[in-house]
């Protein structure tokens, strides 16, 4: 026990010092689902969190193609020209059947992969919701205490991947196209509801007209819904990520956004409106973890897949009867005086 409490606090101390390799053991402690991992990660993280909570956390989201990781580069890599220490948690797709992730970010983001000031960190979801891994939020905290500055969120793809992100960032941003067609008004409203500001990538070439009218468009769509903040109307802006171009007005409007915030409260309020999610999530989880544990539960439960697949049994009653052990499992002992 000593030896581990020893082994923790070193690691701490190496996450601390800005060791780039101490700090990638720690994510990876942190994403160990093993429970004894899960104890070390904990008694790790009592010793960060005095030292995190500095940063500027961003989100980054936008529908499949719209060039995420591209911008992202372009973005972190302009950041850390301005002398930003930049950390990107990027989670990848996970396969629903195996689990397995791409994790191919790196090799999206030549530049910041190699930037003395960057760190990236690809995560598998592991199916968790909206695409987001379960201990991003612990990752998080962890960058921030080895002197990362800035923490850059990148979500897969749309939807419930969206909420998930905006509940742990200061400021979200979503990434859209020009021109991409009527499949994306279904998600319109979705993202313009939770978005501080929009940016219309690959406003290059021959399709800079084209971006600059649907910059125009979402403009004028915004004011039909109620923004984020009172304190702050959602932008619109037209950028190049291959081109580099509009990087600074996006980092102008991060700025700007966390010193209207700051200066109304809200920022203040944002953050424990986003701790007490964190922690219900979490109770959450670990309900439903041990729940699923109970011999009575994973007995029942096997016993009940087949007439359910079968349609012998429906699943709402199936549930029922797996829910209705809570009771027993509540029920007091019968004792006699």
């Amino acid at each position: 026990m000593d030896s581990s409490s020893g082994t923790i606090e070193a690691l701490a101390e190496g996450v601390l010092d800005s060791n780039r390799r101490a700090l990638a053991k720690a994510i990876t402690l942190i994403e160990s689902t093993r429970p004894d991992h899960q104890r070390d990660a904990q008694r790790l993280l009592e010793h960060l969190l005095p030292h995190s909570g500095n940063a500027i956390r961003v989100g980054i989201s936008g529908v499949p193609g719209v060039g995420k990781s591209t911008f992202i580069d372009a973005f972190g890599t302009y950041l850390t020209s301005i002398g930003r220490r930049v950390a990107v948690l990027a989670v990848d797709p996970s396969s629903a059947r195996t689990g397995g992730s791409i994790l191919g970010d790196k090799t999206r983001m030549i530049r910041l992969a190699t930037n003395p000031s960057a760190f990236i960190r690809p995560s598998p979801s592991a199916g968790s919701l909206g695409g987001v891994a379960r201990r991003t939020r612990e990752a998080a905290l962890a960058c921030e205490a080895a002197g990362y500055d800035t923490i850059l969120f990148e979500t897969v793809g749309v939807g419930q991947s969206e909420v998930a992100v905006a509940s742990m960032v200061d400021f979200f941003l979503v990434l859209m196209l020009a021109g991409a067609g009527d499949e994306l008004q279904g998600i319109k409203k979705g993202i313009l509801e939770l978005a501080d500001a929009l940016a219309i990538n690959k406003a290059d070439g021959d399709n800079v007209r084209a971006a600059d009218r649907a910059a125009a468009e979402y403009r004028n769509a915004l004011k039909l819904f109620r923004p984020v903040s009172a304190s702050w109307p959602a932008r619109v802006l037209t950028v190049s990520a291959v081109e580099e171009r509009g990087m600074d007005a996006i980092w102008q409007a991060v700025e700007e956004h966390n010193q209207v915030l700051s200066a109304a409260g809200e920022l203040q309020e944002k953050r424990e409106r986003q701790r007490l999610s964190w922690f219900w999530s979490m109770v959450e989880d670990g309900l439903m973890r041990q729940f699923l544990q109970l011999d009575s539960v994973k007995s029942l439960i096997d016993e009940l897949q087949l007439p359910i697949s079968q349609g012998k049994i429906s699943p709402t009653d199936g549930a029922r009867r797996v829910l209705g052990t809570i009771a027993s499992i509540n029920r007091p002992a019968n004792t006699s005086n």
